[in-house]
């Protein structure tokens, strides 16, 4: 088969589109023939040699794809070839073929096309996870969410807004914004004029947000507690902004809030499969009746993969940027 390879660390330039051997479906796993993949940013900290797979799994980039049930593995049942579905993954889905554990499979909802349901499983599983399985956002509610119109930031609109909360979102441009709106956001900032910790403060008569989803890190971490409202549970779950920063944990006790910080690529199949089997029940239902969905900006063909890459780290993107197999 064909897969993106990595074989020097780098720029885009590094991923390389070339012939690798069949991956062959171990106990417990399913063999997919990829329709499509799509890029997130652990992709790009794995091509330039900061966050390499755990242990076991496939060494190319791609954290979830879509597509066709090839083969079954010794212990699977309920899957047949053929089936149409789409799949979170440790790695490989920047392929034509990715072995995955069955745990980790979703069918194809009802409404989509193959290609689009590749925009899903990373997303889907990180946001379900993190705002609702850990932060338990209520309705009434109010979620923060920076990076609104990212991949992650329009399925947390879109899944908060679902279970009746109030929704706030940074983003950079007006467009983006915008986009934001249509999709349900309540309290627009633009982080690059205006103070999320002041705007969220306001827009909620002083109480403040309680759950924030952060990709930034360090950068915001102290603004992101004094934005959080009594009882408030931040959630990061990306670095962009750095790995280090001062806390002032006095503010912490006042506001008796709750930080967590989780990545899904590491974590245990079995924790994994628990998180998918959550997105099924409680996400699957929604996008079936059209209430949620991905938001894709542009499909690219995989052999391409560098000018994805190009397009996610210019940052001008909306939603997702699929990588399309041959």
């Amino acid at each position: 088969m064909h897969a993106i390879t990595i074989p020097e660390p780098g720029g885009p330039e590094a991923l390389v589109w070339g012939e690798v051997p069949d991956p062959v479906p171990g106990e417990g796993e399913v063999l997919v023939e990829v329709a499509a993949s799509a890029v997130n940013r652990a992709d790009i900290l794995q091509r330039q040699g900061f966050y390499n797979p755990p242990p076991g799994a496939s060494p190319y980039p791609g954290l979830e794809c879509s597509g066709r049930v090839a083969a079954l593995g010794p212990g699977v049942s309920g899957w047949s070839v053929g089936d149409e579905v789409c799949a979170l993954l440790a790695g490989g889905g920047y392929a034509e073929k990715v072995a995955v554990p069955a745990g980790q499979l979703l069918p194809l909802p009802k409404g989509l096309d193959l290609k689009q349901a590749a925009a899903l499983p990373e997303v889907v599983s990180t946001v379900w996870s993190n705002v609702f399985m850990i932060a338990h956002l209520r309705p009434g509610e109010t979620l923060l969410v920076h990076g609104g119109s990212s991949g992650i930031g329009t399925m947390a609109i879109q899944l908060a807004k679902a279970v009746g909360a109030k929704v706030a979102v940074t983003a950079g441009t007006r467009e983006k914004l915008e986009r934001c709106a249509e999709l349900g956001a309540d309290i627009l900032v633009n982080y690059r004029e205006q103070d999320f910790v002041e705007e969220v403060r306001k827009a909620t008569g002083g109480a403040g947000a309680d759950v924030i989803l952060d990709n930034m890190g360090a950068k915001y971490l102290d603004r992101n507690v004094n934005a959080l409202a009594v009882n408030g549970r931040l959630a990061i779950i990306g670095m962009q902004g750095g790995v280090k920063a001062e806390l002032n944990i006095s503010t912490l006790l006042t506001k008796r809030a709750a930080i967590s910080a989780t990545s899904l690529r590491a974590r245990p199949l079995g924790e994994k499969a628990a998180i998918v089997a959550a997105v099924r029940e409680h996400v699957w239902p929604l996008i079936d009746a059209g209430q949620v969905r991905p938001i894709v900006d542009r499909e690219i063909p995989m052999s391409d993969a560098d000018t994805a890459h190009r397009v996610v780290e210019e940052s001008g993107h909306i939603g997702k940027v699929l990588l399309v197999a041959p």
